[in-house]
């Protein structure tokens, strides 16, 4: 779990589910994705999720608001997939309802990811990505310190030639003291 001054970043619980479901079932939040979810691959999402904090001690974290225990979304780090080219490596993510954009909800908690992966997990790299027309989360990457890294940029490998999404853009932050030569 990871606190901030208005949010905990923390694992999933039953009563994320529903919301979890709606959030994913969203075309506004879903816009920079092929597709919205159904509930059930909501529901594996949030399974993978809690099995990934079980097994590697960080995840993308369910985001709760402090001063009410609203559910927001996720936030976190994710091993990246083998298929991935930035693979091996950590990812940080992020998805919040539409009701949480805004507020800065999506920079706080992804800065606390990030120094929580660099502090308490020793992670010396980590990169963010999206699509080239995600200009919001763009935004948060520019917020929380990462540099963009135009020279890792990739055609995303589960998108069809020619999506729509298929481009993605890459952001890097490195652990305090490292040098991109020292990786």
């Amino acid at each position: 779990m990871i606190t901030t001054d208005r949010l905990i970043l923390r694992g999933w619980r039953d009563a994320d589910l529903a919301p979890w479901i709606a959030l994913n079932a969203d075309p506004l939040v879903m816009r920079h994705f092929p597709a919205v979810q159904t509930p059930e691959e909501s529901e594996a999402m949030m399974a993978r999720s809690q099995a990934h904090i079980d097994q590697h001690g960080f995840v993308l974290w369910a985001v709760e608001r402090r001063e009410d225990g609203a559910f927001l979304g996720f936030t976190g780090l994710a091993l990246l997939k083998e298929a991935n080219p930035l693979f091996p490596g950590v990812e940080a993510g992020w998805r919040l309802a539409a009701h949480a954009w805004g507020r800065g909800y999506a920079s706080e908690a992804a800065s606390a990811a990030l120094a929580d992966g660099f502090d308490r997990l020793g992670l010396e790299r980590i990169v963010a990505f999206t699509a080239v027309d995600n200009l919001p989360s763009q935004a948060v990457m520019t917020r929380i310190g990462m540099t963009r890294r135009a020279d890792l940029d990739f055609d995303h490998p589960a998108l069809p030639r020619g999506h729509r999404l298929e481009r993605h853009v890459v952001w890097e932050s490195l652990a305090p003291g490292k040098s991109p030569a020292a990786l």
